[in-house]
């Protein structure tokens, strides 16, 4: 397994690479920065199953909308309805469909559909009858790395794409990101590297979720004839 990196050393690592000193106030003032540019661009890259995340809310019978609190999820992925000990998965459709097909609540019942009507709010068809409680499935955007929180997902799994990510933001801060630069091929160099990794890290995220060949967890084994 691979040991990682912790936030001491990536600190001292992207120094040593960028040719600064891991003191130095400017290098200590970007680090957060790096570090969120660097982060959200691998998450938004990869589909992680570690980001996946569940919350439950309530809505009341006769009130079609489900609201969710801003910091709650990035991506919704799935809606269930929970009652009397079942959880049944709810279809998404668009808001008109849920507009032309159940325009008000009259007849209610247990919903079937949902839509979102905005980043934060989800709308059920039918209108619900009752209470009920909705289990939402989606992404979220763990806690970043930091000097109080010394290792993440990505630092302990993937250091060699945060390296690389980190390094194209500080060639940027570095003037080294365009063709009358010190050195133009800096930015570039670390972006194709990036580009080499993160291609390899997608396929791996595949098998995690049963996604891959045949929608099994394997590779498939370029001897494997017929292929999966």
């Amino acid at each position: 397994m691979t040991t990682g990196l912790t936030y001491s050393q990536y600190v001292n690592e992207i120094a040593t690479l960028a040719v600064v000193q891991p003191t130095d106030p400017n290098y200590v003032a970007i680090l957060p920065a790096m570090i969120t540019y660097a982060e959200n661009r691998i998450y938004r890259d990869l589909d992680f199953l570690v980001t996946v995340n569940t919350g439950t809310y309530s809505v009341t019978g006769g009130n079609r909308q489900v609201a969710i609190p801003t910091a709650d999820f990035v991506t919704i992925q799935q809606v269930n309805l929970q009652a009397s000990g079942v959880t049944s998965p709810l279809l998404p459709v668009t808001k008109e469909y849920l507009d032309v097909v159940y325009p008000n609540p009259t007849p209610a019942s247990a919903p079937q559909y949902f839509a979102m009507l905005t980043q934060n709010t989800i709308l059920l068809g039918p209108w619900p009858d009752t209470v009920y409680s909705v289990q939402v499935v989606g992404t979220i955007r763990p806690a970043s790395m930091s000097s109080t929180n010394q290792t993440t997902f990505i630092s302990l799994y993937l250091p060699d794409l945060l390296i690389m990510a980190s390094m194209v933001y500080i060639s940027a801060y570095q003037r080294n990101f365009g063709r009358m630069s010190d050195d133009p091929s800096m930015a570039q160099s670390f972006e194709g590297q990036y580009q080499v990794l993160k291609n390899a890290a997608i396929p791996e995220e595949y098998r995690k979720k049963f996604q891959a060949s045949a929608w099994s967890s394997m590779s498939v084994p370029p001897a494997a004839t017929p292929s999966r």
